[in-house]
């Protein structure tokens, strides 16, 4: 079998998903037509494994891989795979050797259980406990300022432990990318062309490792910096946001590589 003539990929929440009902609806014209076209769709995400495979379901890509927990592990299709949570029992384990005034600062999905997660991310309680189901990192809020920030982070690097600022809560993990995974999953369907999609500072690696690039609006959030692909014209941005400008971005871009 051939290369496809692309690969998509793309954020979920605030990108693919609308902010604040997490429907993919106004994108259903642009997923289509890469379904027709046979366009491998890999959905990349601070979401959990099995958060990411019930939304595979209702996009209608379960056949592809996904990127989970920002890059921290990957989904891989294949039913025999299985879930090993020894990463994350050894993060939760990491993250409590900080000091106890720094660690009471964060509080993790581990901490907030899921009616806390439900109430944090607005996700409905069977969705929310899918949330909390982690393999590789943990998302959380942050309470303190910007030096407390700073004093909490220069204390997890010294355990080995990143953490990345997504649209809404703070990822601890230790270490991967996005962009990471991108050149694994990439290499199985031959390396086509990319397109990547995203709206948080927790996208950035992703959308200038693309061949195309589109980031898309966030109103709900500090608008990206300006990268350095946009003054070449290989990043983009919508002006509208969520699934609509996903939408457009997409449909856009297919049509000027004329397929």
């Amino acid at each position: 079998m051939g290369s496809p003539p692309l690969i998509v990929f793309t954020d979920l929440d605030g990108t693919l998903l609308d902010h604040a009902t997490y429907s993919f609806a106004p994108a259903r014209p642009a997923l289509d037509r890469l379904a027709a076209l046979e366009i491998p769709l890999i959905l990349a995400s601070s979401k959990t494994s099995v958060e990411i495979a019930e939304i595979q379901k209702k996009v209608g890509c379960t056949a592809c891989p996904a990127i989970v927990e920002n890059g921290a592990g990957i989904l891989d299709p294949d039913p025999k795979a299985t879930a090993d949570a020894g990463t994350y029992v050894s993060l939760l384990a990491a993250i409590n050797e900080t000091s106890p005034y720094l660690r009471a600062l964060f509080e993790g999905f581990h901490d907030l259980g899921p009616h806390g997660i439900a109430q944090a991310t607005g996700l409905p309680p069977e969705e929310a406990r899918l949330a909390g189901q982690r393999q590789f990192s943990e998302p959380g809020l942050f309470y303190g300022g910007p030096g407390e920030l700073r004093e909490f982070l220069r204390a997890l690097g010294k355990l080995d432990i990143q953490g990345r600022r997504g649209g809404r809560f703070l990822t601890l993990s230790f270490g991967g990318t996005k962009a990471d995974r991108m050149d694994e999953i990439a290499a199985r369907y031959g390396n086509p062309p990319w397109l990547a999609l995203g709206d948080a500072p927790n996208d950035v690696e992703m959308l200038e490792a693309a061949d195309h690039a589109v980031i898309v609006a966030n109103p709900h959030g500090a608008p990206l910096q300006p990268l350095p692909g946009e003054a070449a014209g290989l990043i983009h941005r919508t002006t509208r946001p969520g699934p609509e400008g996903w939408n457009a971005a997409v449909i856009d871009l297919l049509t000027k590589l004329n397929l």
